[in-house]
C-alpha cells in the first residue's frame, strides 16, 4: 500500500501539498498573532467579558489544529488509497478533537474564575476551594468524553468498552472505596464549606490553619509550624470547631477572695469587675456574681463578650481587666485568696505525778532490754 501510494504520487504532487502545508502553517501563525493581538487590546478597553473569553479560549490553541487543517490539506493534492484516506480523515478528526478539548479546558477555566471571582472579602479562600475542585472534576469529565469519542472515530466499539467499564468500576470502587469516600468527602467540602482555605480550625486534637484542600486531603499548618495532612472523609466524621467564623468570644473567668472579707466590699466587687470590663474597648459585659464558697475562698464568676473572634486582642482585654482588678483591690484592702489551711489542736490535759512516773519508769526498762524499740508518746 506504501510502495502503491509513493508511485501514484508524482513530484508535482508532492511539490503542490508541501506549498500548500507551507502557506497554511504561515497564513496560521500570521493569523494566529494578529487575532491575538486585537482581542488582547480589546479586553483591556471594555469592560465586557466577550472579548475575554474568546482571547482565552484562542490563546489556547495547539500545534495540532495546523497539522490536523495541513494534514487535511495534503490529501487534497495526493492520490491516496481508500483506506490510507480512511485512516488520514480519522487523524484529522481526532486532532480536531484534542484541540476542542484544550478549547473547553480554558473556556470552562475562564467561567469558573470570572463566575467564583465575586463575593465577600473573607470568602476569597472558600472561592479559590471550589475553583480548583470544580476546575478539575470538569477537566477530568470533559478529557473522558474525548478520550471516548476518540476512540469512537477510531472504529472501535464504546459501548462494549463502557459496559466493560462499568463492570469493572465496581470492582475497582470496591478495592478503592477510602480513596473514593475522600473524593466524595472533597465534593462535600467544596460545597457545604464548612471550612475553607485560611480557616483556623479545631478537629478533635489537631488544632492548625487550612492550606490546602485536595481531592484526598486537606493540610493544616499547626501553631508549632509543622503541617498535618487529614484524610477529607476523617474531617467530615469528626466535630470541627471554626474561628475564623466566631464572630464574638465569650470569655468566662473566676476570682477568689478571702473568707474574712467584709460584705460591703464583697457587694463592691461586682460593680468593680463591671467597670473593669467596661474601661476595655469591643468588650460587652454580661454579668458577676458571688458563685459559692470554694475551699479556702469567696468565689465570683464573671462573663463578658469580646466583639472580635482575635485571639491576641482577646488575651489583651483580659490582661487590662486583671491589671486594673489588682490596682483596685489593693485600694480597697481586698486581698484574693490563695491555698491555706487553719490547723485548730485541741488542748491535752496535764497527767498526774503518779501516772506519770510510772510511765517514765516503763519507758526506761523498755530502753534496757536489748534490741527493744518503742516510739514516744
Amino acid at each position: 500500500m506504501i510502495r502503491e501510494f509513493m508511485t501514484a504520487n508524482t513530484w508535482e504532487h508532492w511539490s503542490s501539498a508541501l506549498l500548500a502545508i507551507a502557506i497554511f502553517l504561515a497564513l496560521f501563525y500570521i493569523l494566529r498573532r494578529v487575532v491575538l493581538g486585537r482581542l488582547k487590546k480589546l479586553s483591556t478597553r471594555t469592560d465586557t467579558l466577550i472579548d475575554d473569553f474568546f482571547y482565552e479560549v484562542l490563546s489556547a490553541t495547539r500545534v495540532l489544529l495546523a497539522g490536523a487543517v495541513s494534514l487535511y490539506l495534503a490529501q487534497l493534492f495526493l492520490i491516496m488509497p481508500a483506506s490510507l484516506e480512511k485512516a488520514t480523515g480519522r487523524i484529522f478528526v481526532a486532532l480536531l478533537l484534542l484541540q476542542t478539548g484544550f478549547w473547553v479546558a480554558r473556556g470552562l477555566d475562564f467561567w469558573l474564575r470570572h463566575r467564583l471571582s465575586h463575593g465577600e472579602p473573607g470568602e476569597q479562600g472558600a472561592r479559590e476551594m471550589t475553583r480548583s475542585l470544580l476546575s478539575f472534576l470538569g477537566r477530568v469529565v470533559m478529557w473522558s468524553l474525548v478520550f471516548l469519542l476518540i476512540l469512537d472515530n477510531l472504529g472501535l466499539n464504546v459501548s462494549a468498552l463502557i459496559a466493560s467499564l462499568g463492570i469493572g468500576g465496581i470492582a475497582v470502587a470496591l478495592a478503592v472505596q477510602n480513596i473514593l469516600g475522600d473524593l466524595f468527602a472533597s465534593l462535600s467540602i467544596a460545597i457545604d464549606k464548612p471550612f475553607v482555605i485560611g480557616d483556623f480550625i479545631v478537629v478533635d486534637d489537631l488544632v492548625g490553619t487550612v492550606e490546602h484542600v485536595g481531592l484526598k486531603t486537606s493540610r493544616l499548618r499547626s501553631l508549632s509550624g509543622e503541617q498535618i495532612v487529614v484524610s477529607n472523609n476523617d474531617l467530615l466524621k469528626s466535630r470541627i470547631r471554626n474561628f475564623k467564623r466566631m464572630q464574638q468570644r465569650r470569655v468566662v473567668f473566676a476570682i477568689g477572695v478571702t473568707y474574712d472579707t467584709p460584705r460591703a466590699k464583697l457587694e463592691a466587687i461586682p460593680l468593680l469587675v463591671r467597670s473593669a470590663v467596661e474601661a476595655q474597648d469591643n468588650t460587652r459585659f454580661d454579668r458577676a456574681h458571688l458563685k459559692g464558697f470554694g475551699a479556702f475562698s469567696l468565689d465570683f464568676e464573671i462573663v463578658y463578650y469580646v466583639n472580635s473572634a482575635d485571639f491576641n486582642l482577646y488575651m489583651d482585654i483580659q490582661q487590662g481587666i486583671n491589671l486594673q482588678l489588682i490596682d483596685d483591690f489593693k485600694g480597697l484592702a481586698i486581698e484574693f485568696a490563695f491555698p491555706t489551711q487553719t490547723l485548730h489542736v485541741a488542748s491535752i490535759p496535764p497527767v498526774s505525778g503518779s501516772l506519770s512516773s510510772a510511765v517514765d519508769r516503763r519507758q526506761l526498762q523498755a530502753s534496757a532490754v536489748p534490741g527493744s524499740h518503742r516510739e514516744p508518746v
